[in-house]
């Protein structure tokens, strides 16, 4: 990935619906050079898929928590993150080193379902420890960042 392909990965990450056209005006590159180029980055991965970022608050999750799990042993991996993926508030799982094996983000209606989701992590097989944080407020959130650009 080159400094050109950076250029037009900070583009689509602004927004991922403006067209190649956009792009090839604002980095200075023929439309058809960076359709090309997007396709290379869609094929061999480094662009996984596109997506929508939601203000959780505006869809009706007023509440954010980062919720931290501890596996009793490590044959609960599996299902562990099975159940997990099924679970449509849970928007991201982490696997981790140390105290914690598992640091969840999740989103909900109230405080009231985040206790629901709480005991339905708990009722988990494996599951010996939580502990979760409520987040006061997001300050940034973004998909992924993009590597250092190099000219």
């Amino acid at each position: 990935m080159d400094y050109l392909d950076q250029q037009i990965l900070m583009k689509l990450k602004e927004n991922a619906r403006q067209s190649a056209s956009d792009i090839s005006k604002e980095i200075h590159l023929s439309v058809s050079t960076v359709i090309d180029r997007i396709r290379k980055m869609e094929s061999s991965g480094v662009i996984e898929s596109y997506t929508v970022i939601t203000d959780e608050k505006k869809t009706g999750n007023d509440i954010t928590a980062l919720m931290e799990i501890s596996l009793e042993h490590p044959r609960y991996n599996e299902l562990f993150i099975e159940n997990i993926k099924k679970n449509p508030n849970i928007i991201s799982c982490y696997y981790l080193t140390g105290e914690f094996d598992y640091l969840l983000k999740i989103a909900c209606q109230s405080s009231e379902h985040l206790e629901q989701i709480h005991h339905w992590i708990k009722d988990q097989g494996g599951v010996r420890q939580t502990r979760t944080h409520y987040v006061l407020r997001t300050e940034k959130n973004i998909y992924s960042p993009l590597p250092e650009a190099k000219e």
